[in-house]
Order: structure tokens, then sequence, then C-alpha cells
């Protein structure tokens, strides 16, 4: 495998751990826990691993254990550190005893299905340690939810003798590995389920939690990006640049990037909900700041956008319920054609619900009633969302432009960072973080715990003092409405707009909507002074006061 000056050099990084993981630990067992919401429906559905003690490692005693393999699958959307987590898993699994073996399923959860697996050997991590990507086992979307995939799974477990297995992904999937835990723990097949928590979009954390992998690195990749857009449009002062970002359900990677970058506008989809804003609301929104700065002479300007925000228009909201109802009607399953699709939503959603549909732009509308991504979601990374709202932006300028209101150019330019930042190398935070989260995996299994997620905190603090431990997936999890049923689920976390990262950026946002206050944060940084290369998110510094 070929590789470059920079993977070669930073293959040479060792990661750091909390002093808490440097030896033998000792499990500390806090208070049963409760699921946060539907209590008594999570309880029934998930008997054994329901009301699990959240865990904290201390320095223990040497324990000897016998030898043991362990599996590991990536599932879902790439994100920066997931060869940190299976490094630091290998490194864990080796230190507890030389003859543990570690086998990866190959592209995703559909591995353990189909029996495509390899073994994780010292010569094949080491070309891996530190990189971006999920490329040394692959990824894949597979969910696993029935009974047929967990006995085809149990078979090449035990074929391997594989006692536990450690499922990194975001909420589906570790709602998945909390399903399949709960299985395995009914049939008292003795295999051990541990998940790590995974996604750029942020939506993965809790009062446990405090981020998830890769979210760090990704959003310092959009704002190197950002920034460096803002120089052009700085320099250039003629064109208006609409950047579209990653975040489907949260507006976690637009704040953050807004925060590090000081944009113009950085529309949240949690506020535009919060305040029922219709979608000519937000266009209005945006025109004001665009007239407001022409008539100071700058006819430019960034304009931030998360990727699910036309989901979180009240109307448009409620419209998608009912379509994504209608969609999963029997009747709907047989439709082989767009049109026809198209034709058989016009006929069965709510007078008001039509007329909304009518009213939005034929490619949006046309996008909202077709194909659902695999968790029955509408795909809003396909809604050119920066062109329908420039455009309508535009629309609403030639009309003030006559009445006299605008007397600036309104130039633009179209931008959507997704898969810039998902396998990009990983941040020192993020490679710290991740080791840290699968070296931890390694101890929840030594200890016998399943159902468990890998949790490392205060991670503000210089590393060692990070604290090291695990929480029952099903504390997070509640019921909600996927693909016309109510299912358990883990609980999205979304923008708090009382929050102090929102509050922060609403304090100031003014301010950078008139002035040109462009903070241009550069490439990530992996040498240098620790204040430069080990600093984490303006959101988590926020949140925690530091």
């Amino acid at each position: 495998m070929a590789i470059s000056n920079l993977q070669a050099a930073r293959a040479a990084y060792q990661p750091k751990l909390p002093k808490a993981l440097q030896g033998p630990v000792k499990a500390v067992e806090g208070a049963p826990t409760q699921s946060v919401g539907n209590q008594a429906e999570i309880k029934e559905l998930f008997p054994n691993t329901y009301g699990m003690p959240v865990i904290t490692f201390e320095a223990g005693e040497p324990v000897e254990l016998p030898a043991f393999n362990v599996g590991i699958i990536l599932s879902g959307g790439q994100a920066p550190g997931g060869h940190n987590v299976i490094s630091g898993l290998f490194d864990g699994v080796k230190s507890l005893n030389p003859a543990n073996k570690l086998y990866g399923f190959i592209l995703g959860p559909g591995g353990l299905v189909d029996h495509s697996y390899m073994e994780i050997t010292s010569e094949l991590m080491d070309q891996y340690r530190n990189t971006g990507g999920f490329d040394i086992i692959g990824s894949g979307r597979t969910k696993l939810e029935e009974e047929d995939q967990f006995e085809k799974g149990i078979q090449i477990l035990r074929e391997l003798n594989i006692k536990a297995l450690v499922i990194i992904g975001g909420d589906d999937s570790n709602t998945n590995a909390c399903v399949l835990a709960e299985y395995y723990a009914a049939k008292k097949y003795g295999v051990q389920v541990i998940g790590c928590p995974k996604t750029i979009d942020g939506d993965l954390k809790n009062e446990q939690i405090e981020t998830s992998f890769g979210f760090d690195t990704a959003c310092k990749t959009y704002s190197e990006l950002i920034g460096n857009i803002q120089r052009d449009c700085n320099s250039a002062r003629k064109y208006w640049h609409f950047i579209k970002l990653m975040g489907r359900s949260a507006s976690h990677i637009a704040l953050e990037c807004a925060l590090q970058c000081q944009p113009n506008i950085c529309l949240v989809s949690e506020e535009v909900e919060a305040k029922a804003m219709s979608l000519d609301d937000v266009v209005t929104y945006i025109a004001e700041a665009v007239a407001a700065r022409a008539a100071e002479g700058n006819n430019f300007g960034t304009v931030l956008i998360p990727e699910g925000i036309i989901e979180f228009i009240p109307a448009i909201k409620k419209l998608i319920a009912e379509l994504n109802d209608v969609l999963a009607l029997p009747a709907a399953q047989n439709i082989t054609s767009a049109n026809e699709q198209i034709e058989f939503v016009k006929a069965h959603i709510s007078p008001d619900n039509l007329a909304v549909f009518k009213s939005l732009p034929s490619d949006v509308a046309a996008q909202l009633a077709l194909d659902r991504d695999p968790h029955g979601n509408v795909q809003v990374s396909l809604i050119e969302t920066e062109k329908l709202l420039s455009r309508m932006v535009a629309d609403k300028l030639a009309v003030w432009k006559k009445a006299g209101k605008f007397v600036g150019k309104f130039g633009t330019q179209h931008h959507f960072f997704g898969y810039e930042g998902r396998c990009a190398a990983p941040s020192n935070y993020d490679a710290d973080y991740c080791y840290s989260l699968g070296y931890n995996a390694s101890r929840l299994i030594a200890n016998g715990k399943t159902g468990y997620m890998s949790i490392i905190k205060n991670t503000t603090a210089p590393a060692a003092e990070w604290i090291a431990g695990g929480v029952p997936i099903t504390m997070m999890m509640n019921l909600e409405k996927r693909n016309g049923k109510m299912k358990p689920v883990i609980r999205k976390a979304l923008v708090e707009l009382d929050g102090a990262p929102f509050k922060f950026f609403a304090a100031h946002r003014e301010q950078w909507a008139k002035e040109t206050a462009y903070v241009y944060p550069g490439p990530i940084q992996y040498w240098g002074p620790t204040e430069v290369c080990d600093q984490t998110t303006k959101t988590l510094q926020l949140e925690q006061a530091k």
C-alpha cells in the first residue's frame, strides 16, 4: 500500500489515553438508569439490557484473562477517526492477552450476515493508524433488525470464537447494536455487543456522550474551505456564496462552522422551526441582510445552510410527515414511475398539505414525493437547497429593486460540503478521542458488559484527565415513527436554542451580518503548539465554559 509523507509521519503519532486506561482498570457502577422516553415500552422491549448502571473506569489491579476474540463492524457513513477506534480496540485487546484476535466484518453489518470477514493483524493495522476513511474493512448500511440476521451472525461469531462484537456507528447503527445485544442476551448466546458513537452530524450526544467522533475533524475541514471561500469573497467582492453543509436532522455542523468562521448569515434549522418560519420568511431574512450590505457598498457575503433545513420549516415538516405515511401504504409499494408516485401522493394527502405541496418549486416538490433512504427519510441531500434559496432571494431582490428598496448587485456561487469532510485525516482531538473510545471498548468487554456504548468524557481537559466508561444504550432510547411504525430508536440531539453555543452565535450574528468579520481558520494542524493542534470545537468549549 503506497502512503504519503503525511501518512508516514502520522503513523508514528501515539494517541493519548486517559490516565484511567493507562493500566489495569476496575469498573465503578452508578445508579440504575432509565430511557429518555417511553420507559415502560422500552423496558418491555429490552428486559435483559434495560436499567443497567452507567460505568466509570478507575485504576485497578491486574487480572489475567483467558484468550478471546473480538469482531468489529463499521456501520453507516464515514467519519474521521474510525481507523483509530479500530487501532485502539486492537491495542486494547492485545494488551489484555497477546493471543487475542480482532476480526473485521467486511462492508458493514452485511459482512456479519454474509460471513464476510478478515483478521486484522498488526501489519495491517499499522498501515491505517491515524488515517481518515473506513477503507480498512469498508462500511455499509445494512440494518440488523431480523431474527434471521441475528442467527446468521451467531453462526460466524461461534465459528471464529468471538466473545464480543463492537459496532461503530450513529444513532441508527447503535440502536441496531442494542437490539442485537438484547437478542443475544435473551438467548444466552454468551456474545457481548458494544457500540461506539460516530457521526459527523454531531447529533449523537447527551449528558453522557459529549460529542460523536468525526464531528471535530469534519467541522475543521469545512471551516478551512469556508475560510478559503470567505477570503476569495472578500478579495473579489462580487459574489454571495451559498454554502450547504451536511447535517440532515440537526444544525450542529453549520453552527460550529459559523462559530469558527463568522459568516454573514448562518441558518439554524431548529430556530426556523421554533419561530414557525415559512420558506418566504427564510428568504426574506437573507434578502434583508443582502440589501443592508449592498446599501454599504458590499455586494458580497457568505450564507451557511444546514442540509436538512427544508424539513424544519413547519408547513413542510407537516407535509413530509404525511408523505411518509402515504408512501408507506401498501398501494404505494407497487408504483414504478416517478410521475405515478407524485400523482398518488397528490391524491392521498390532506387539502392543507396539498396546497403546500403545490406551492413549492416543482423540483423540490418532486424530491419530497419520491424515494426515501433506508431509514424512511426524505433524501434532503438531493435537494439543492442552496440553489433554491439563492434563486428565491434573487426573485425577491428583483421585486425590491423595482420598488427602489434594493440598490446593489446580486451575483451568486453555490457549494455543498459533505463528502469533503467525511474521510479527512483525523485531527489530534479525534485521533486521541477515537483511540480512547476503542481502547475503552476493550475494557468494557473484559468486564463482561453488553448493550453498552463506549464513552469518553471531560474532553476539553488534557487527555490524561479524560473520564472513561460506558453508558447503557437503552438509556438514550425512545419510540419514534419510522416507515409508518413506532420503533425504538436513540433520540437525536438537536441544537439547543438555550444552549451556550447558540446563545453566543445569536449575540454576534447581527454584527457579522453587517460587517465583514470573517475568520480564516486554515488547515488542520497536527504539529505545533497545543493551543493550535489540540483544540476542541468551539461548541464543546462553550458548552463546558472553557
